[in-house]
């Protein structure tokens, strides 16, 4: 994210936010906003979470806010310090490549059984998905983009029945989120990413386990070399 866009973001990201009526309702939808903006970018790793500036434009005193900050720092998502404040947590290089690690090994074999089950109908799918992918990227849709890139992975599982799977892959999925999106700022990536994807789409559709599979480990791959290129490039938002 450029530097005009994190500025944008930073002070738009509660704009126009109404929280709802009692106590606990303000402290989800304040922990549903301030989540979301961790996420997204648009609170960077290292951030200073100032409170009083919080409850002010969320519009709530300051036990939501505090709840909502409680709530973030247990998903690991906030550091709290004593007398010093609350930050956004840096992003823990270490435990990026050990949730790829498993993203790998899981969604590999996940690739390979699709290649042997998925029905025409289940590939139907997977070639709209690509094809909306693509969709969003000729129109610089970042955001039908991000959301074109989960639903890929989503229908691997859901079309395979495969629930637990997605549940793990969705629990892994929420805490890659912010490198995600950091990951896919290098000029021509979301266009690498649609490529990874119909290579994958084609191993799948000619019904071939050990290219599916292969396909899916260099898509993670590629992640996970960009992660040490831009952890080099970008160590104040980064931790080992």
């Amino acid at each position: 994210m450029l530097a005009g866009e994190r500025a944008s973001a930073r002070s738009s990201w509660f704009a126009g936010r109404t929280l709802a009526k009692g106590a606990h309702s303000k402290a989800d939808a304040a922990y549903s906003a301030l989540k979301k903006a961790i996420l997204t970018g648009a609170l960077e790793p290292g951030t200073l979470i100032e409170k009083a500036e919080l409850c002010e434009k969320l519009g709530v005193s300051r036990y939501p806010v505090s709840a909502a900050v409680s709530r973030l720092a247990y998903d690991q998502l906030v550091d709290v310090a004593p007398q010093h404040g609350s930050f956004v947590s840096k992003i823990s290089v270490h435990d990026v490549r050990e949730r790829l690690f498993i993203r790998s090994a899981l969604e590999g074999e996940i690739a390979a059984e699709a290649a042997r089950r998925m029905t025409d109908l289940d590939k139907a799918a997977l070639a709209a998905n690509l094809a909306d992918a693509e969709a969003a990227v000729e129109a610089d849709d970042r955001a039908a983009f991000y959301a074109a890139d989960v639903a890929f992975h989503q229908i691997l599982t859901t079309r395979l029945s495969m629930a637990r799977a997605g549940e793990v892959l969705d629990g892994l999925r929420v805490h890659l989120e912010r490198v995600r999106r950091i990951l896919m700022t290098p000029p021509g990536r979301i266009r690498d990413v649609v490529a990874e994807h119909r290579a994958i789409v084609e191993a799948i559709a000619a019904g071939d386990p050990e290219a599916a599979r292969d396909a899916m480990k260099r898509h993670l791959g590629v992640t996970g070399d960009l992660l040490e290129t831009v952890a080099h490039q970008r160590p104040g938002i980064f931790a080992e």
